[in-house]
Order: structure tokens, then C-alpha cells, then sequence
């Protein structure tokens, strides 16, 4: 009777190490919290403000959408990009102006006052859409 109960619970041990190990291996573990991770470099560690990964935090909930290699942008998208950018950081008074392809290649356009007055001139790269400011 003795060993038929060990034995009953060697069996439900060991079933349930095996359980939670098919449980552990297919579900990832979480990503651990930024403030755990003191090992990390400062800029990734804290920003400005003392918010911790903040950054992390936002790119994470856009995981979802992954980049393309060759984004095929054209000067449409380039406008809606860099107005889209204006109101991300509040700016309802500025325009995307000029928008049309360069000699290189790439897309100009400019930033300009309600009024009409340029700010800046911009280029981006149609297939990285990498953001460089020409005067």
C-alpha cells in the first residue's frame, strides 16, 4: 500500500515537472522591467525625464507592424510622413511644402510657416526613409 502511494506520487511529480516544463517552453517569458536590468547603458537605461524605457514601452506597441526592407515611398508618402511628424509633436501651424523627388533620388520637401516662409528643407530616402536636413 506504502509503495503504491510513492509510487502514485512519483508519478504525478514527475508529470507535473514535465507539465510545467511543455508550459515554460512554449510560452516566452515576459520581457523583464528596465529598472531590473542595471547592467544596461544609461541612454537605455533612463532618459531625460527619469521615465524608465519609456521609448521601449512606445516601440513595443508598434511591434506589430514590421518594417520592410524597401519601403517604396513616394512623394505622397513623404508629405503624409512628415505631417503626420508636425502633429506627433503638437505642431498645428507649420506645412510641408516643395515636395517633389531630387537629382539623387531622394524626396525633398520643406517646412513652412502658415504665412509661407520656409523653416527648413529636408530630404528622404525613398527606400530606407532615412531623414537628412539640407538647409
Amino acid at each position: 500500500m506504502r509503495k503504491t502511494i510513492l509510487t502514485g506520487l512519483a508519478v504525478l511529480t514527475i508529470g507535473g515537472a514535465a507539465t510545467g516544463i511543455l508550459i515554460a517552453n512554449a510560452q516566452p517569458a515576459p520581457p523583464p522591467a528596465m529598472a531590473d536590468q542595471p547592467h544596461r547603458m544609461g541612454w537605455m537605461h533612463n532618459d531625460r525625464d527619469g521615465r524608465h524605457g519609456e521609448w521601449m514601452r512606445r516601440m513595443r506597441t508598434f511591434a506589430l507592424v514590421y518594417p520592410q526592407e524597401d519601403r517604396k515611398l513616394t512623394p505622397p508618402d513623404v508629405q503624409k510622413i512628415a505631417e503626420a511628424f508636425l502633429l506627433w509633436r503638437g505642431n498645428h501651424t507649420w506645412k510641408v511644402v516643395d515636395v517633389a523627388p531630387t537629382a539623387d533620388g531622394a524626396i525633398g520637401f520643406s517646412l513652412a510657416t502658415q504665412e509661407g516662409s520656409v523653416i527648413a528643407r529636408f530630404a528622404m530616402d525613398p527606400h530606407s526613409g532615412r531623414l537628412t536636413r539640407v538647409s
